[in-house]
């Protein structure tokens, strides 16, 4: 089975991709961490992410490899786990512009199939039910406001030791927003088959019940 989780920056999709994946026993993948990983690759090389031939130059010098540890979903970068160095506001905005060249996506889009093909999945991204399985059973786009996104995100990275404000997270997440709504290649759009979730005003477990309805009604009650 395959299960598509989509909608924009810090809207929740990881945390939601992975309580989905526990309770159903699935394989979660995090194909923005994919994307956030190259970025990693082009701030530590001083390749501009919106340069696309040097993007495009540099990526048969990337080695990426994800594995499933206890569970858990890591990325290694050359060899060496990625971590939480993948998940700073500035990598975000990385991630965004690489995201938007067509070699990138395609430089990654197989991967994901492949575990799609050999896994049940769930996976989030941008469009994963638009463009890398536009057959999955079951499409959940998840939304909340920016204000209620940027909190959320600037309480992680401030948990996380990382120096941020709620104010500077919220203009990064505005900005991403917008690149990632208006570019060219794959925008950050809802399937036409997909069901909306908003969890502006939910707790994490209240937005897994919702969603776990929808995948039963869905899918007939897996």
């Amino acid at each position: 089975m395959k299960i598509a989780i989509d909608g924009p920056s810090g809207a929740g999709k990881s945390s939601l991709a992975r309580s989905i994946a526990r309770k159903l026993g699935m394989i979660y993948v995090d194909t923005g961490a994919l994307y956030r990983t190259v970025g990693l690759y082009m701030r530590e090389h001083g390749i501009d992410p919106k340069n696309e031939a040097a993007v495009l130059a540099s990526l048969p010098d990337i080695r990426l490899r994800m594995t499933h540890e206890a569970g858990e979903q890591h990325i290694y970068l050359c060899g060496e786990d990625v971590g939480d160095r993948i998940r700073t506001p500035d990598i975000s905005m990385y991630a965004s512009a690489v995201s938007a060249i067509p070699g990138v996506r395609a430089y990654l889009l197989e991967t994901q199939r492949h575990i799609a093909r050999e896994n049940s999945v769930v996976m989030d991204g941008r469009d994963i039910g638009t463009v890398i399985l536009p057959d999955a059973e079951v499409k959940i786009f998840l939304v909340a406001t920016p204000e209620a996104r940027a909190r959320r995100r600037a309480e992680e990275l401030q948990g996380k030791g990382m120096t941020t404000t709620y104010e500077e997270v919220l203009a990064d997440m505005r900005q991403r927003d917008e690149n990632d709504r208006t570019r060219a290649i794959a925008p950050a759009v809802p399937a036409q088959d997909a069901v909306f979730l908003d969890n502006s005003e939910l707790e994490p477990e209240q937005t897994l019940a919702l969603a776990l309805t929808i995948i039963r009604e869905k899918t007939g009650g897996v």
